[in-house]
């Protein structure tokens, strides 16, 4: 146990100050370098908090405008582009992927639905040829290889997470559609106009508020020999074809990347703020992003499985919707089992509680070990609802 005890910034409302407090505990008790949390209730925000420090050395305290790399927790934002398009009538979710992407019918990939993708059920979790991480940087080679590519698994019979390839594929299509890339499109359509501070990828004028990330602890040689003997040749093709830590995502090149999976930055109230449009029905401080149906059809439940690229990580079956995750029997996201949301590797994460009218975003620089349900991201939840 560490007596690491950074300022706390920013405001929590009292109703709330079980989260302050469990924020506090995550750099006392559970190794926090450097994070903020953000709360809406209703569309107000009752928990804006922030401390530590946004690099290793400890040289540059966390700040309220700190800009984080937030991994998987961007494919909430991404998966939100396709569903204006679709709530526009621009695009059917239940239309084969080719009908807007010609080239993608290739190796029996004709039949795959739109939906597939959002559920990561497309069977494309990674590329069967070896693909760089400069490759992966490459919008057109990555998105022209995983048009000619054969999926893994029978498309539309299970889940198994896209790790890398979920941004490319959703995000191609939003391209296809509307012409931009994810980033710009949530730029013009969402975080522009909401002044939202969250973009796929990190511009270089804004380098200086980006925080550090730091790499989780290094796995024993008996634990990571584990893993292995249970990694199927799609989960490698998902997490190592190519891999990618704290190292890589604190280069330019990274940065300077549309990997609409995994490198969207931003703040905590970022993060609320976009789950917060789900938690709103669509609606974010009045300004109306989703249908109320639209924004319901997004956990709309394609069935819950052992995931076929991280089951064996999660230890249970999960259930996802089209583009977020079920919170389910296992609480991920509270203890309504249709509230939702996303992890983000390492402990980052958003969530949205239509019925609570309640929504979160956690941000941190300290990677954990975890694939999801990081034990600060849990403790942040739990306080939470134990207030409302």
């Amino acid at each position: 146990m560490s007596e690491y005890r950074p300022a706390v910034h920013g405001h929590c409302d009292q109703r709330f100050a079980a989260v302050r407090t469990a924020f506090e505990e995550n750099f006392r008790d559970r190794a926090e370098l450097g994070a903020a949390v953000s709360v809406t209730v209703d569309g107000e925000t009752v928990v804006d908090l922030w401390g530590g420090w946004a690099d290793a050395a400890r040289t540059r305290p966390w700040e309220r405008d700190t800009l984080v790399n937030v991994w998987s927790t961007t494919k909430g934002p991404t998966a939100l582009c396709a569903h204006i398009l679709a709530d526009r009538g621009l695009l059917d979710l239940d239309a084969p992927v080719a009908a807007y992407w010609p080239e993608f019918a290739a190796a029996g990939k004709d039949r795959v639905l739109v939906r597939h993708l959002l559920s990561h059920r497309a069977g494309l979790a990674g590329l069967r040829e070896p693909h760089s991480l400069a490759e992966l940087y490459d919008w057109e080679l990555t998105t022209r290889r995983l048009a000619a590519t054969e999926p893994w698994w029978e498309p539309g019979t299970v889940s198994g997470y896209h790790a890398f390839t979920y941004g490319f594929l959703v995000g191609e299509v939003v391209r296809r559609v509307s012409g931009l890339l994810p980033g710009a499109f949530l730029e013009r359509e969402v975080t522009g106009p909401l002044g939202i501070d969250f973009t796929v990828g990190l511009p270089e004028k804004e380098a200086g508020r980006a925080a550090e990330l730091v790499h989780p602890p290094a796995p024993s040689a008996s634990e990571q020999a584990a893993v292995f003997a249970q990694m199927t040749p799609a989960t490698i093709a998902a997490l190592t074809n190519p891999g990618a830590g704290a190292a890589e995502a604190n280069t330019a090149e990274w940065r300077a990347a549309e990997i609409p999976a995994a490198n969207g930055h931003g703040t905590a109230r970022a993060a609320a703020a976009l789950y917060g449009i789900f938690a709103g029905r669509g609606s974010l401080d009045g300004h109306r992003v989703l249908s109320p149906e639209a924004a319901e059809r997004v956990r709309e439940s394609q069935g819950r499985c052992r995931d076929l690229v991280l089951g064996a990580g999660l230890g249970s079956d999960t259930e996802l919707g089209l583009g977020l995750w079920l919170s389910g029997p296992s609480g991920s996201y509270g203890p309504n089992p249709r509230a939702f949301g996303h992890d983000g590797f390492g402990g980052s994460c958003g969530l949205a509680d239509p019925e609570a009218g309640v929504s979160l975003g956690y941000v941190m620089n300290r990677m954990g070990p975890h694939i999801a349900d990081d034990p600060r991201k849990t403790a942040l939840i739990e306080a939470l609802y134990s207030a409302l």
